[in-house]
């Protein structure tokens, strides 16, 4: 089982392969504050159809380090943007099938609407920006997954502008 975390924030953000139990990271980043009167959370599951093709797995690359430091570096402008208590990411990476949960957002704050906001960002920028590769296999055989314009704009909402697509 890989798992990598940045040294002394490995509660905000782990890369994994193993799966993760969604009921359990919630309530031990609850345990944590007892100011939280609010939880919100986004759960990613691999489809088994993209752009109108079948998808039997998914597989996803990240360069160790490089990528957690990217996704610490945006819980950072979440907790800048948002007034929130705590923020988990935990995305997995390898080899995934159709239904396999990929990633985790978990927000904590006072009340829900920061909640809410926070987490739709730190996913609009995981979509993005992230340095996550993606392969799909489909009945055509092995393609990369590339960022959507509609990934693009989703970040651009909230004034940070991004030419994946």
């Amino acid at each position: 089982m890989a798992e990598h975390a940045v040294s002394g924030h490995a509660a905000r953000v782990r890369i994994q392969s193993a799966d993760f139990d969604v009921s359990a990271e919630l309530a031990q980043l609850r345990a944590q504050d007892p100011r939280v009167g609010a939880v919100c959370s986004f759960v990613g599951s691999v489809r088994d159809r993209n752009d109108g093709m079948g998808v039997s797995s998914l597989e996803l690359e990240h360069y160790p380090g490089m990528t957690e430091k990217s996704i610490e570096a945006m819980i950072d402008q979440a907790h800048a943007r948002f007034d929130i208590y705590a923020v988990r990411v935990v995305h997995r990476v390898g080899l995934l099938l159709p239904l396999d949960q990929i990633v985790l957002v978990a927000v904590t704050s006072a009340h829900r609407g920061e909640s809410f906001q926070a987490c739709e960002f730190v996913m609009d920028y995981l979509k993005t920006q992230a340095p996550f590769w993606k392969k799909e296999q489909t009945p055509q055989g092995t393609r990369w997954v590339d960022a959507r314009v509609s990934d693009d704009a989703a970040l651009a909402k909230w004034g940070i502008r991004a030419s994946n697509a």
